[in-house]
């Protein structure tokens, strides 16, 4: 839209600002508006107003508006629903925008109080922009000025923050710190100290979406104080420089770069090499491992195999007891049958602790009461159409109750959560032995324990690996489901949680749990797994006009008709690719394993916005608070015969 003097280059409506520091917001604490992005002269601005200021799409405010005069406007948009927000960064800001001078296009000055939070600033104005943690009813965008002012965090309740950063990365420069992906640093695309500090960085083009579609990671990271990497600025593919952009320049004498920083250049993935499978390891095989007292040789060479072929089903039993950590791979013999007697004796000590609770002891012990309980309801429609399990009377059920209850015995923090009985069938269905599949469940859930946190921290991170992961093979495809609201992934949530238990065939989940409990090639290669089934089903999902909803139906009805040796190889194959680019961005060289962590930074946290009054100084911060966001209900894991998943819009 364009006007006399400017053009409006993006409007997104359901912008609010929160004035309350209460968790559950009064509905006259919340207030609606539009936020655009306008070209005016030779300036871009970022421009907020109230909705009864905003009015239609002409009325643009480029000033901070006067309090004073003006009869009331009594039109508002409010919610009456909570808001949810967590403590941190999440309302109105302590410092007010530094008024601008400029006329307003059109309309009148604000007749309502509620006009005197509107504002405009200028890009160049910008020093960075924080994300809000993942998990929230919706996202937010805090913005600091030059000035070191912070304006009012924005709150979209309708979506729309990857959008207007996509729009913001056409005029400024977005730079990620690992540390915190949270914080972006803004610069302004002319800038000389830039094109010096920043050299080797490709510039985004108009379609670009790269800096915006990062999942969070980790909510409890702390805000940056340096960094050490600037990982965001490459793609999967080359593409062209924006137009007008400036070249590389030699570095002048005032353009030092700032400390702590190590430029990564936009790189490109080389040709996905070509992966066959191996057949499975055979009990021959095996047998030639295995030396003198029964210990076993040439370790990493017998997992490599198990890596690239699987086992032999008739050598599961043995092969799973050293693959989840039971039995140790440096053990005789000898030394493995004492660990199995003193590991019989300690699980049924744990056993006893629970048989002995009498029906009356039980009424009064809710926790124990509710596991039974639970357990109970999972354990009878738990792969009921195995034969292994099936019938009434099935012995095969009441060991998949007991090691449930036992684990809650053993694991009393964690207990028993909706999801565990589909990672202990298959094991009890190959060890066909209590203590045997109760030490194997508890190494797997050593492995994946941290899925089933009510805090779902893990979740929440692996989601945003396998979101970087997807961004750095396949930028399109992430871009397309940002289009379509489902860039948080949030369909493969049931895939990370279960590893894929009720996306394969029974035999398959058998083959492809071996191969990921070897650890090879790397730490993440279920993300690889599940990156691997999206390159499978990318062409469907992008030319068949999928919406939100077609996608979700699209991925659960896949269920039972992927290949696990198709899906195995191309997740080699992409493992390979990435790891033969040489400038693999540090971030994802993490994911990979192919680095360490980066050591954590401890800056001193900032301060939160608070609710603040037009007119009024801001009150003192108060101490951050440790809150966590409550798990979506939405994502709980259903009975497969009545299951249904939906994911609430982030």
């Amino acid at each position: 839209m364009e006007g006399a003097g400017y053009r409006v280059v993006f409007e997104k409506g359901g912008v609010y600002l929160h004035t309350s520091a209460k968790k559950h917001q009064d509905p006259d604490s919340l207030i609606a508006g539009v936020i655009r992005v306008v070209e005016k002269d030779n300036d871009v601005l970022l421009h907020w107003a109230p909705v009864e200021e905003a009015g239609d799409s002409t009325q643009i405010f480029f000033s901070k508006k006067d309090t004073s005069g003006g009869d009331s406007c009594t039109s508002e948009e409010e919610p009456t629903f909570d808001p949810g927000y967590e403590p941190d960064w999440a309302v109105i800001s302590t410092v007010r925008p530094r008024p601008r001078h400029s006329e307003p296009t059109r309309g009148a000055e604000p007749s309502s109080p509620r006009g005197s939070w509107a504002f405009s600033v200028s890009l160049g104005e910008l020093k960075s922009i924080r994300r809000s943690k993942p998990g929230l009813s919706w996202a937010y965008l805090v913005l600091v000025t030059q000035a070191g002012g912070s304006l009012p965090a924005l709150h979209f309740h309708r979506g729309g923050t990857r959008a207007l950063l996509r729009v913001l990365s056409r005029y400024l420069l977005l730079a990620s710190s690992p540390q915190d992906s949270r914080l972006y640093l803004v610069f302004p695309h002319d800038s000389s100290a830039l094109s010096s500090s920043f050299h080797h960085l490709q510039l985004f083009d108009q379609d670009s979406s790269n800096v915006v579609s990062r999942f969070l990671q980790d909510p409890y990271s702390t805000t940056f104080s340096s960094f050490s990497r600037v990982t965001n600025f490459f793609r999967g593919a080359l593409q062209p420089h924006q137009e007008g952009a400036s070249p590389d320049l030699p570095p002048g004498p005032d353009d030092e770069p700032e400390p702590g920083f190590e430029v990564i250049s936009c790189v490109e993935l080389g040709p996905r090499p070509a992966v066959e499978r191996a057949p499975p390891v055979t009990e021959e095989e095996w047998a030639r491992h295995v030396g003198p007292e029964g210990r076993l040789q040439q370790v990493p060479e017998l997992k490599a195999r198990i890596f690239s072929g699987g086992l032999s089903p008739s050598l599961r039993r043995e092969a799973w007891k050293f693959l989840l950590g039971y039995l140790s791979w440096e053990g005789s013999a000898e030394e493995h049958k004492a660990h199995v007697r003193k590991k019989t004796d300690e699980y049924f000590r744990m056993k006893l602790q629970w048989k002995s609770v009498s029906p009356e002891q039980e009424r009064r012990n809710s926790l124990l009461h509710g596991y039974r309980s639970l357990i109970e309801r999972d354990v009878s429609r738990t792969d009921r159409t195995n034969k292994f399990y099936e019938g009434p009377e099935n012995p095969g059920l009441g060991l998949l109750n007991d090691i449930l209850l036992t684990y809650c015995m053993y694991h009393f923090d964690l207990g028993y959560v909706q999801g565990m009985s589909d990672l202990l069938s298959p094991i009890l269905y190959v060890t066909q032995n209590e203590v045997d599949a109760f030490w194997c469940f508890c190494g797997f859930m050593e492995l994946v324990h941290g899925n089933f946190e009510e805090s779902q921290e893990t979740m929440k991170r692996q989601l945003g690996q396998l979101l970087l992961l997807l961004r750095v093979l396949d930028p399109p495809l992430c871009d397309f489901l940002d289009s379509q609201d489902s860039g948080s992934l949030c369909f493969c949530f049931r895939w990370l949680l279960i590893w894929f238990k009720r996306e394969f065939p029974f035999p398959d989940v058998l083959r492809l749990w071996e191969v990921l409990w070897t650890g090879l090639p790397g730490p993440s290669l279920h993300l690889l797994v599940a990156c691997a089934i999206l390159d499978m089903e990318r062409d469907t999902l992008m030319l068949s006009g999928f919406g939100s909803n077609e996608i979700l139906k699209h991925v659960n009805e896949l269920t039972m008709k992927l290949s696990v040796e198709d899906v195995l190889t191309r997740a080699e194959a992409l493992y390979r690719q990435l790891t033969s680019c040489p400038e693999l961005p540090h971030n994802v060289q993490e994911i990979l394993g192919l680095a360490p962590p980066a050591e954590p930074q401890s800056p001193s946290p900032p301060a939160s916005p608070l609710p603040l009054s037009p007119t009024r100084a801001p009150p003192a911060p108060p101490p951050p608070a440790d809150t966590v966001p409550q798990p979506d209900s939405s994502l709980e894991i259903l009975p497969e015969e009545e299951e249904e998943e939906e994911c609430a819009d982030s």
